[in-house]
């Protein structure tokens, strides 16, 4: 089977190595990939968004699935041009895709079916956003209606923070673009983020393990929202009493939803849910794997992705057995210094040669060198994933090898899933 993946990060480069485990797979094309995808695959020179270029390709390369990994090419209709081209493809329809695209969208839906989740008000209005903001004063969150690369979000201490959020994203800087023009405002809510993936193709649900991933740049969760900084699987301090109804309250209502609104989800849905002391809540939605928790998650998987993802494009997903690794995993990001703000890119990256067997090292923002040299190229550069039969050992593990890898600037948190974090809170 010929597969191409569409997308450059650490995600992809992740999808791409467990296709290349598949005995049904015969040729790997990325579009555009990195110098990792490269080394097990054919790159194309197009971008994830040219949905013609990407449309054309696959035709020119007889196709037979093409997995999509990052938001913007679904949200415009990648998966719709496919299927009317007759080629299969893993990821929603556009349609189904607001369910990120759009955050009103989605906050329109978990009240319709009454999921649990913060209480909100949608505004495209500067004026009446400013003043819904004044009239609850305390801790709010402010979020951009479009895809803003999983920076959208201003989580706000002050009613002063709250209303500068505004108008960043919907005064005269539109620091969003069209994206920030709606907002929507919450409610704060207090306690532990969990991401709940699963596998659908409309109909069945396949639930994966839960994954904990760190968004802010620094130690302690410091510093402004990132795309992720580094990732977890499982989380030992989730209650195992709450994984039923996170899967049934949520992934798969919600699933049960789209169909119901006439835009069947078929893909991989990913609810960010709060565990607060009321019991689960629904932060966002996601219409893909996350990343980095896609480089802690597929390790662990002991089925074959191609076979998922073919059933899921074509709705035999009841068909699939689907079994995941009892190890733990731990991905750390190494990142280029300054990211999310200004960085410097071109970096010779040293060390890659010189890990642990078993260890995974999943590029991100690397391309090639002319002299064969890998070097830096984005603000993520690469995430380093180890497993262990505990977290505590895959942690070590991970770590151990990050302090092998060396480009200038080179920049890691180095908290990630550490004990203090994981512990329980009865």
């Amino acid at each position: 089977m010929n597969v191409l993946v569409v997308g450059s990060g650490a995600r992809e480069h992740t999808i791409a190595w467990k296709l290349r485990q598949s005995p049904r797979l015969t040729d790997l094309f990325i579009a555009p990939g990195n110098a990792g995808t490269g080394a097990i695959g054919t790159n194309l020179d197009i971008k994830a968004a040219d949905i013609d270029g990407i449309v054309a390709t696959a035709q020119e390369h007889r196709i037979d699935l093409v997995i999509v990994g990052p938001e913007v090419p679904l949200s415009r209709g990648l998966v719709d041009r496919l299927t009317a081209e007759g080629i299969a493809a893993f990821g929603p329809t556009k349609a189904a895709a607001r369910i990120e695209s759009s955050k009103a969208f989605s906050k329109e839906l978990m009240e319709r079916c009454g999921m649990p989740t913060a209480s909100s008000a949608t505004f495209d209005r500067r004026i009446e956003a400013r003043n819904y903001i004044e009239a609850h004063p305390g801790p709010i969150v402010v979020k951009a209606d479009g895809l803003a690369a999983g920076k959208g979000v201003f989580v706000c201490e002050t009613t002063e923070e709250a209303l500068a959020a505004v108008e960043a994203m919907m005064g005269a800087g539109a620091m969003f673009g069209e994206s920030g023009r709606t907002v929507v405002i919450e409610e704060r809510l207090s306690g532990r983020e969990v991401s709940a993936h699963a596998f659908s193709d409309g109909t069945t649900v396949a639930q994966m393990p839960f994954a904990c991933d760190y968004k802010r740049a620094r130690d302690g969760d410091e510093g402004p929202n990132t795309g992720g900084m580094g990732a977890y699987s499982p989380p030992q301090w989730l209650d195992e009493a709450l994984e039923p109804f996170i899967h049934e309250r949520i992934t798969e209502a919600t699933i049960a939803a789209m169909r119901e609104e006439g835009s069947p989800y078929a893909g991989a849905l990913y609810p960010g849910v709060m565990v607060t002391a009321d019991g689960p809540r629904v932060l966002e939605f996601n219409c893909r794997l996350g990343d980095p928790e896609a480089q802690v998650l597929l390790p662990r998987l002991r089925s074959d992705l191609l076979e998922i993802c073919w059933a899921v494009a074509n709705g035999t997903l009841s068909e699939c057995e689907i079994r995941w690794s009892t190890d733990a995993a731990v991905g750390v990001v190494m990142a280029s210094g300054g990211y999310p703000d200004d960085y410097q890119t071109g970096y010779a990256i040293a060390g890659l040669g010189s890990l642990d067997e078993g260890v995974h090292v999943f590029h991100a923002g690397t391309v090639a060198g002319d002299d064969g040299e890998v070097l830096t190229s984005g603000g993520r550069v690469l995430t380093v994933v180890a497993e262990a039969p505990t977290l505590t050992e895959a942690r070590s593990k991970a770590y151990s090898n990050v302090q092998r890898i060396h480009f200038t600037n080179a920049y890691y948190r180095r908290d990630i899933a550490a004990p203090s974090q994981d512990a329980r809170v009865d």
